[in-house]
């Protein structure tokens, strides 16, 4: 009896020190949810409720206190509370009895991995964009429970421990805002893998039959990236949830998350979702390792009020970006010639960037938060200064893979080593780390050559002697003329829509962004179909004599076409067979 007492104690105390919420949507057509916090047992004379400003998986600031309103704070007995405000994004709270309970309603109407959308079809919501905290109270449990609407069809999925009904929680406040959640009439299928249970949540307007379809690729691509690790991670609960929205109102996205991952996209399956979807199901899941657990050091621990900032981006976003592809090919969603094909573009982005003047991909990764759905509304030069660490870091991993392959190694056992040491272990790493890493796994050399020239400067790898190794071949057009900037048909006229990239014919003639072009060599063109014939007919050298606007006034210059840099990397069907034995090899994984 006295154990028994003692159980219900502990018990009695651990429940008066968790948090709860509420949340509900009676105005959900207004894209309106009414929610409701209590903070007991508070032994602070002022508690600061705060709603954040950065989100786990982003690294900018986004400022989610301004979709909210209507706060009010209460005591216990339901007395109005003091409340002042010292920044835009707290509210701060005095005069409470030990108990703060506060009130508010959200507005949201954006389905994706960051913000939340409320409207009659569904509530999507990313926990930092819909609830409150406080930072003091930070590791304690906290309680969740999701008012459906009535008469609605909706069920809950999310990562968060299930309680009892619609109620669930979560062990602090880090896993609770880092557990997405979607309300609706969703689908589901689930299958067991190594004794854990994945899930694949999909509201969507679609048919059974497409997301069985649909389903089938996703189980491959869990199979093929666990292959990579050896082991699937040691999931929360043992089970890993896919949040799938794939609907008109949605806006395209993908966000990791500890034991889930959120997937949105405009386009049903049925509507070319089937195949653009897909590639971002093999990304996200492959941050449930990369990311998720193996950790870099300087996103540890997560700022909910500030911009979060790693040097590590190329390696973390990058090298899953390298596997995204790669996974979709092991895992018989594309076949070798598609896969090979949908490298051109990020090479091509990379190494054709006048920015690796500027940043390594370590300063890359520093620029996430000006970039990683950041905002702003002054014009900005990262047509010449930046080049994104998915794709610096893919085509990175792309070069490391193939040098290790040709000493008999390959990049998957490297991020098997990875994630020994610092992914299931949880021990976050620094790039430092990294490098020792390599060293460790391939020799000093190897990696002091990797970091030495690629991470820490800004040099190209030989790319030509590496695909020889694998059967492939690097070329150039050097009969195609180059002009060095993008353009669009604007109102009969065609003008140039980015900054000319440095060192290009069209920098070099003076022409900037918003420049329309009327004439060329004195005939006049209103379309793109005038200004790619133009090109098309051009070889290198040839001097094109332009008339343009620019802020009204009429200009002219001459621009000398230069040799066109792009490179196409295509399948050499004249390799030997050692070459096509190692790329059947690279291309199959284990």
């Amino acid at each position: 009896m006295r154990k028994f007492l003692f159980l219900l104690l502990i018990s009695a105390v651990s429940f008066a020190q968790t948090n709860t919420y509420e949340i509900s949507f009676d105005n959900a057509v207004h894209h309106e949810a009414n929610i409701k916090a209590t903070f007991p047992n508070v032994k602070s004379h002022e508690l600061v409720v705060s709603m954040s400003r950065s989100s786990p998986g982003r690294y900018a600031i986004h400022e989610f206190a301004k979709n909210v309103y209507g706060f009010k704070a209460t005591d216990s007995k339901g007395n109005k509370l003091e409340v002042t405000r010292k920044d835009p994004y707290s509210w701060n709270i005095t005069g409470h009895d030990g108990t703060v309970n506060v009130e508010y309603t959200l507005f949201g109407n954006r389905a994706d991995g960051t913000y939340s959308q409320i409207d009659n079809t569904h509530a999507h919501l990313n926990m930092p964009a819909t609830f409150m905290y406080a930072e003091e109270l930070q590791h304690r449990p906290l309680e969740i429970t999701f008012n459906s609407p009535e008469g609605s069809n909706w069920k809950v999925a999310t990562q968060l421990k299930p309680v009892e009904g619609n109620t669930y929680m979560a062990t602090d406040m880090y896993y609770f805002m880092d557990s997405p959640t979607e309300l609706s009439d969703f689908s589901l299928r689930e299958f067991k893998l190594d004794g854990k249970n994945i899930r694949f949540v999909l509201h969507h307007n679609g048919t059974d039959a497409e997301l069985d379809e649909y389903f089938d690729q996703v189980k491959r691509i869990v199979e093929q990236e666990k292959q990579v690790f050896g082991e699937l991670p040691d999931f929360d609960y043992n089970e890993y949830t896919f949040i799938a929205c794939y609907l008109p109102n949605a806006s395209g996205d993908g966000m990791e998350h500890r034991n889930s991952t959120i997937l949105t996209d405009t386009e049903g399956l049925a509507d070319g979702g089937m195949k653009g979807n897909i590639g971002t199901v093999s990304h996200e899941f492959f941050h449930s390792w990369n990311v998720e657990r193996i950790r870099p050091y300087d996103l540890e621990a997560f700022d909910f009020s500030e911009a979060n900032m790693s040097g590590s981006l190329w390696f973390a976003e990058g090298f899953t970006s390298y596997y995204t592809n790669l996974i979709l090919h092991r895992a018989n969603i594309l076949t070798a010639e598609e896969y090979i094909k949908s490298l051109n573009g990020t090479f091509n982005y990379v190494w054709n960037s006048p920015a690796r003047a500027y940043f390594n991909p370590i300063e890359m990764s520093y620029q996430a938060p000006f970039v990683d759905a950041a905002t702003s509304v002054d014009p900005v030069n990262r047509e010449n200064t930046f080049i994104s660490y998915y794709s610096y870091g893919s085509v990175l991993g792309l070069a490391l893979d193939l040098s290790l392959r040709s000493k008999g190694l390959n990049l998957d056992d490297y991020m098997k080593q990875v994630w020994k040491k610092y992914g299931k272990t949880e021990v976050s790493y620094t790039i430092e780390d990294l490098h020792k890493s390599l060293a460790k796994y391939a020799g000093a050399a190897v990696a002091d050559e990797f970091f030495g020239n690629y991470i820490y400067k800004s040099e190209m790898p030989k790319y030509a002697e590496l695909f020889k190794t694998v059967g492939l071949k690097l070329t150039q057009d050097v009969d195609k003329g180059y002009f060095g900037a993008s353009l669009k048909a604007n109102d009969s006229l065609v003008q140039i829509t980015s900054n000319p990239k440095i060192d290009s014919p069209a920098y070099n003639a003076k022409l900037n962004s918003g420049d329309q072009i009327t004439t060329v060599n004195g005939n006049p063109i209103s379309s793109m179909e005038d200004w790619e014939k133009i090109i098309k007919e051009s070889k290198p050298e040839t001097v094109l004599n332009l008339i343009y606007m620019r802020d009204k006034k009429e200009a002219k210059t001459k621009v000398t076409l230069s040799k066109d840099p792009t490179y196409s990397i295509n399948i050499d069907e004249n390799a030997d067979k050692k070459a096509v034995t190692a790329r059947q090899n690279w291309l199959a994984g284990k």
